[in-house]
């Protein structure tokens, strides 16, 4: 390469790496859970690879004006179209798969496509010279938020030993000044970003313990309420039938007529609180909903995925689905209830009669349940009548 070509190619260094210090093109790992892509950012967030590498052009300029033999020129090329592949497919494979920014080895499949990216990326260095050193953002950046810590940190090492190295090889410390700096704040912009998405994904992993444990302990309460106060009266009633079963027959069978309705109701209510409790998961909740509705002739709509609440937002959801469609199948009289799940939001909307003018002990326990989950309660009725029930975190 001569040193013209050298030198403009210093020139255009910076930008190319400067356009991966200013994004976290890897942040599909940031995704705590596996499954097909369901939101608008896991359908299309694969795009954000595709944009951030047309700061390729910089290695592409530099090829062209490159005057290594003609072999590693043709070698260099097809590295870049391997590189642009594995890195967007990579990519669109951590939406789908999920898996990294973990503590733990990453994923296979993952490895394989980073093997990949330093190979595409080492093949490129005898026809682009330093300027293949625009890789790297994106080699860093898929260490980051691709595979794990240790790999995230070996990475940024290595990154900043092969810049300094090349500064110290080719003599032109001033042009790769620059280009060590980018590297150095991106391990930075990665460093941290990479460390609160980690501390999020604790805190919200917390939450839902947390909440799993509050549900439980409520549970607990419900049915310790429940069984103490009709275990009391029942046996109450038994001793007193007991005593007058001789004197007074008749009164005694009134009394174990009452000892079988507290059982009866008391068996009831435990059953009650046992479904409530499996009905934990949204994604069950929204089927034994859907189920519920059709067996009482309301055809049943769902708008949304359950991904799109998180599992401590779920929880809450679950249950306020729940008691929604029980007041649906109790007094609205609707034929069709559509559920709505967006980010941080369930509705639920029927096209019924309407709201009654007061609210029940169902409303009140719903508005109840969303304010000790944080979120904002709210029943309306729509311009086209029925009744919807939204939350919002």
């Amino acid at each position: 390469m001569t040193r013209e070509s050298h030198d403009t190619a210093a020139d255009r260094k910076a930008p190319s790496v400067r356009s991966a210090a200013g994004s976290t093109p890897a942040t599909w790992m940031a995704k705590p859970h596996g499954g097909a892509p369901k939101s608008p950012w896991d359908r299309f967030g694969w795009l954000m690879a595709v944009i951030w590498l047309v700061f390729l052009v910089y290695p592409v300029l530099a090829l062209l004006e490159s005057v290594a033999p003609v072999m590693w020129i043709i070698v260099a090329w097809v590295a870049m179209a391997a590189f642009v592949v594995l890195y967007v497919v990579g990519f669109m494979h951590g939406l789908c798969a999920g898996g990294g920014l973990g503590r733990a080895p990453g994923r296979p499949a993952q490895w394989l496509f980073f093997a990949g990216l330093i190979v595409c990326a080492a093949l490129s260095i005898p026809a682009e010279g330093g300027v293949a050193l625009s890789f790297l953002p994106f080699i860093m950046s898929f260490a980051s938020y691709g595979l794990n810590r240790i790999a995230h940190w070996t990475t940024f090492t290595v990154a900043v030993a092969l810049t300094l190295g090349w500064m110290l090889i080719s003599g032109d410390v001033q042009s790769y000044i620059s280009i060590l700096a980018i590297v150095l704040l991106l391990g930075v912009v990665n460093t941290v970003s990479t460390w609160l998405i980690l501390r999020s994904a604790d805190a919200e992993r917390l939450s839902l313990e947390l909440a799993t444990s509050e549900g439980r302990e409520a549970v607990a309460r419900d049915v310790h309420d429940l069984i103490g106060h009709s275990l009391t009266v029942v046996k109450m009633k038994a001793q007193l039938a007991r005593r007058l079963i001789d004197t007074d027959p008749e009164r005694a069978k009134t009394e174990l007529a009452d000892i079988e309705a507290l059982a009866a109701e008391a068996i009831s209510g435990v059953r009650s609180t046992v479904a409530g409790a499996r009905a934990a998961s949204l994604t069950e909740q929204l089927a034994a909903s859907s189920a519920a509705l059709k067996s009482a002739g309301v055809s049943p709509a769902v708008d949304g995925e359950p991904g799109a609440l998180s599992p401590a937002q779920g929880l809450t959801a679950s249950w306020i689905l729940r008691e929604a469609t029980t007041n649906i199948l109790r007094h609205a009289q609707a034929t069709r209830a559509t559920v709505t799940l967006r980010p941080g939001m369930l509705a639920v909307q029927d096209d019924g009669r309407g709201m009654s003018g007061h609210e029940g002990n169902g409303v009140r326990g719903m508005r109840e349940r969303a304010a000790a989950a944080g979120a904002q309660f709210q029943l309306s009725q729509p311009p086209t009548g029925g009744t919807r029930v939204e939350v919002t975190w």
